[in-house]
């Protein structure tokens, strides 16, 4: 079987040159991908930065630790607690003890000053030499307006306009990259930033560990002193987001690639008739006939499957420089070389070959399935357009997706709008009509005016199955930008109008270098005349699900009788205008959401208490948190003021009164429901584009792959065209006309599954009390409808003139025979 195989590829390499580049493109990916998810799997451990040389570093409780009968569930807290005062006292008897303090500084707009970073971070003097930081000019600081700065952007003598008063550079010190400081003395750093949340202890570690009391405070050395550090976890949330969007992508590209090559096996099984007939008249058994295309498939799969491992250990570097310098990875992140290890190609390898057996075993049923009497046809009209098999197979997918859809926006509507569910959901779907496209394409074929319209949709008609091979992959790219796209278009206009229909305040206020607003601020606000004034600070609480979950949930502290005033929250039950340090609102998505129930709560610090629910919101979009009292809120600092200017007031006189608060950006509230909104993450959409570039891809060489196997079965109806007197120009408009016809219906195929998947999250939005919503991408179905008509056409049109350049015309054929003599 291997031999004949061999023989049949050799004669029959244009058949399979689709199906070898699809599957080698595929086997190439996915060993990328694997590559990228092994790099991915653990983020390197990051060296001290800011206390490098500091022998031993103690910080306040920053872990909360809940015991449950599976054992101790731990969460990180938003915000540490500071280091109680006997325990400093204690660490003092020790040895020096240096205090730590960090907080934003915010620079001020003036004429002359020298232009700062936006991301300055202030500091004791006193911590610099921990680093360390070195001066390089100047001396350090002594009064209280003087500061030490890291970088090379301003110079000693420098004025420095801040929110908290000018300041004069008095040193610079070399920057260390992982900050731009602002070093003060640490008096004044005192009053900036009262709580001490860390501090460095010179004594000996297990002295340091003996002296602090079992309150949850950390005694940190070595190496793990790097979470004393800004941040600590941003490699591995970074690393997170990259392997959301390499497995995406690596999902979808088995999946195209299964698709592709089996529909080009079954394409090519079913152009073979005639040729398994003759086998069969030969004397070989359907086994034997079976076993050549899975020898062929296998064949194809080793050589595809090697090609693609060599192209993938290429292509991984690459992909590790471009998402590194696109900011998607941090800059040690690297793919492939000599660590990266062998699984990557041996998944990729077995993938590969697992997807051509795969793909061919259905055809190869079929090809055994050819009659002896095959060998005798001549007709290439399609006889039955859909097999049982198919015709089973897409009904049950077909049913599949309309069952699952139903039972989600029955029990769980919110799980239809996270992005693992809106980005598999669409595939079940797409198989479905796929399968079924023999028989939904028929319908959709127009009848075009003219004869050569009259003879596209003959032609298209009578070879059904090829028709259906053209329109699959149009369908598979269409319907998945259609879908992707269209759910994050959809959830973003979705969340842009709960957002209007919350914010019932005319400003919102927000510090412009997006950290916190000082007290000082928030009652300079509070001050503008006509004004009703309402702060609220982002928080979180944590909550024990089922007993064993210890689960996060956002939300936002605010005073209820300003709150209520400024905002219009979808509360379902109960009264916003009960909540009291004893008391919180929560969602629908909570395990406990009944107005009077006590719920086991700890706050941002971790506090433990227990409150009561006084209200229950509707989840909408997600985006719907907790609300409590400041006197819960865990130590947050305001964050958003939302102002509502009195009947009567000047608005345009309040707008200038807010916008001469230094450091506060101010915009009404349309344009911060519009602003202010979540939009999708960078690695998501970078992720979409780059699912839908690889369905793309596909879709060329699926579309070429089937126009080049079918030309060879056109020459007979090219010749009769040519007999019939049927010009060059004419018979390639024949095939454009035919080529975009089919193609017009792939994308309405494509059309109506983005209509159905967005209809669905449309519906689930409905059910969670959120504006409904149902955007369809417009843009993107036309450019990728665009791009498969440009593919498809070129691949047509190329084939036909080859055939025709093979093809006698009418005027040129001399009868045969002998001349007739007068």
């Amino acid at each position: 079987m291997l031999s004949v195989a061999w023989h049949t590829l050799r004669t029959r390499w244009a058949a399979f040159t689709g199906s070898f580049v699809a599957l080698a493109l595929g086997v190439a990916l996915v060993a990328v991908m694997g590559q990228a998810l092994a790099a991915s799997l653990n983020a390197p451990t990051r060296a001290p930065e800011r206390f490098a040389a500091a022998p031993v570093v103690v910080r306040g409780q920053d872990v909360l630790r809940v015991a449950t009968p599976a054992g101790e569930r731990t969460a990180e807290l938003e915000r540490p607690r500071p280091v109680p005062a006997g325990t400093v006292a204690a660490l003092r008897a020790l040895g020096p003890v240096t205090e730590d303090r960090s907080f934003p500084v915010r620079t001020s707009r003036a004429d002359g000053a020298p232009a700062a970073p936006g991301n300055l971070v202030g500091h004791p003097w006193s911590t610099a030499r921990f680093a360390p930081y070195r001066l390089t000019a100047g001396r350090a600081p002594e009064a209280a307006d003087e500061v030490v700065v890291s970088g090379g952007w301003t110079t000693v003598g420098a004025r420095l306009p801040t929110a908290d008063g000018p300041l004069r550079v008095v040193g610079t010190v070399r920057g260390l990259g992982f900050e731009n400081a602002v070093f003060y003395a640490d008096a004044r750093a005192a009053r900036l930033a009262p709580d001490v949340v860390q501090l460095a202890v010179e004594a000996d570690a297990a002295a340091v560990r003996a002296a602090v009391a079992d309150d949850g405070v950390r005694v940190l050395t070595g190496g793990s002193r790097r979470l004393a550090d800004a941040d600590p976890g941003r490699d591995a949330e970074a690393l997170t987001a990259l392997n959301a969007l390499f497995g995406t992508a690596g999902g979808v590209t088995a999946f195209v690639s299964v698709f592709v090559v089996a529909s080009t096996f079954a394409f090519a099984v079913d152009r073979r008739r005639r040729e398994f007939g003759l086998l069969r008249v030969a004397g070989a058994t359907p086994g034997q006939v079976r076993r050549t295309v899975l020898a062929e498939a296998l064949v194809v799969g080793v050589l595809a499957s090697a090609t693609g491992c060599a192209l993938g250990a290429y292509g991984a570097p690459l992909l590790g420089d471009l998402v590194v310098d696109g900011g998607l990875a941090p800059g040690w992140y690297a793919i492939g070389g000599p660590g990266a290890g062998v699984w990557p190609y041996q998944l990729a390898f077995w993938t590969g070959l697992s997807v051509a057996l795969g793909g061919a075993l259905a055809a190869s049923w079929r090809a055994g399935r050819t009659a002896p009497a095959q060998a005798l046809r001549e007709a290439a009209v399609d006889g039955r357009a859909l097999t049982w098999g198919r015709r089973a197979g897409g009904a049950a997918l077909l049913l599949t997706a309309g069952a699952t859809l139903a039972y989600a926006l029955a029990t769980d509507p919110g799980d239809l709008l996270h992005r693992k569910t809106y980005v598999v959901r669409p595939m079940l779907l797409i198989t479905a009509v796929a399968l079924l496209a023999p028989t939904l394409v028929r319908p959709l074929l127009p009848r075009l005016p003219g004869v050569v319209g009259l003879l596209a949709r003959a032609h298209a008609v009578a070879g059904i199955r090829r028709s259906a091979a053209v329109a699959a992959p149009v369908l598979v790219t269409v319907a998945l930008a259609g879908s992707l796209l269209g759910a994050t278009a959809t959830l973003d206009r979705a969340r842009s109008g709960e957002a209007r229909q919350q914010t019932a305040a005319d400003f919102v206020v927000t510090p412009r270098d997006g950290t916190t607003l000082p007290p000082r601020d928030v009652e300079r606000l509070r001050r503008v005349p006509g004004t009703l004034v309402s702060a609220t600070s982002a928080t979180s609480v944590h909550t024990l699900e089922d007993g064993v979950a210890l689960v996060k949930s956002e939300a936002r502290a605010a005073d209820p009788r300003l709150l209520a005033r400024t905002a219009r929250l979808p509360v379902t039950s109960g009264e916003l205008a009960d909540l009291d340090d004893d008391s919180i609102v929560v969602t629908e998505e909570w395990a406990r959401h009944r107005v009077g129930q006590r719920v086991p709560v700890w706050l941002a610090d971790g506090t433990a208490r227990t409150l009561r629910i006084v209200a229950v919101l509707a989840v909408g979009t997600g985006d719907n948190g907790a609300y409590v009292t400041p006197a819960n809120a865990g130590g947050a600092g305001v964050d958003r003021v939302a102002v509502r200017v009195r009947p009567g007031a000047d608005r345009a006189a309040v707008a200038a009164r807010l916008r001469a608060v230094e450091g506060v950006r101010v915009t009404d509230g349309a344009q911060w429901a519009r602003a202010g909104r979540p939009q999708p993450a960078r690695t998501t959409l970078l992720g979409l584009l780059l699912v839908l570039g690889i369905a793309l891809v596909y879709t060329g060489i699926s579309l070429a792959n089937t126009l080049v196997m079918a030309a060879a079965e056109r020459g007979p109806a090219l010749r009769a065209l040519r007999l019939a007197g049927g010009t060059s120009a004419q018979i390639l408009r024949l095939a454009a006309t035919e080529t975009l016809t089919v193609v017009a219906a792939g994308a309405l195929l494509g059309l109506l599954v983005t209509t159905v998947n967005l209809a669905g999250m449309s519906a689930a939005l409905r059910l969670l009390s959120a504006p409904p919503a149902l955007v369809v991408p417009w843009t993107a179905i036309a450019c990728t409808t665009g791009a498969c008509a440009l593919l498809a056409l070129t691949a047509s049109l190329t084939t036909t003139a080859t055939a025709l350049r093979l093809t006698p015309s009418a005027r040129g054929r001399r009868p045969r025979g002998r001349p007739v003599s007068g």
